[in-house]
């Protein structure tokens, strides 16, 4: 499974509501600002551009940009550490108190074959949905355990499919 994938499975509206989750203060602290800047290839790059950048942001990785959909995931997710710290806990994954961990690791204990559902309904309503959905499809792309992306039992509704 390529990132990319994960994006066009979530489809266009919910990665649009993924970029309004970007801290650009966290893009900063985490290294990764310069990264995503280049990547959107935005000139001026702060909240209000990336949100309105957002769009075509998708359209780039739904026709599989996986640098983008690389970089994309990284921002969202440095900016939403306490929903990694969380799900790494509730997997028992050891990790730093930032959500990294090792991953030349083997978690096949820890992630077995229904942890991307028991994640998705454990923090179903206490994050926002596509921000729980992204990172169990990153986990599972990181540590090979996902070979298609995963939605639970999110509904695609056809105004957020890929045309």
């Amino acid at each position: 499974m390529e990132l990319a994938e994960v994006y066009v499975a979530l489809g266009e509206e919910r990665t649009v509501r993924l970029a309004r989750a970007i801290s650009i203060g966290a893009l900063k602290t985490y290294g990764v600002y310069e990264g995503i800047k280049i990547r959107s290839r935005l000139h001026k790059f702060n909240r209000q551009k990336l949100r309105a950048a957002a769009p075509n942001l998708w359209k780039r990785i739904a026709t599989g940009d996986g640098g983008l959909a690389r970089e994309f995931s990284q921002a969202v997710l440095v900016s939403n550490i306490p929903l990694i710290v969380d799900v790494l806990d509730t997997l028992q994954i050891e990790h730093d108190e930032n959500g990294f961990f090792a991953k030349d690791s083997d978690y096949s204990e820890q992630l077995s074959s229904d942890w991307p559902k028991t994640v998705a309904d454990e923090f179903a309503g206490r994050y926002a949905e596509e921000l729980v959905l992204l990172y169990i499809n990153h986990l599972g792309w990181e540590t090979g355990t996902l070979d298609e992306p995963f939605l639970g039992s999110i509904a695609e509704t056809p105004a957020t499919q890929a045309e």
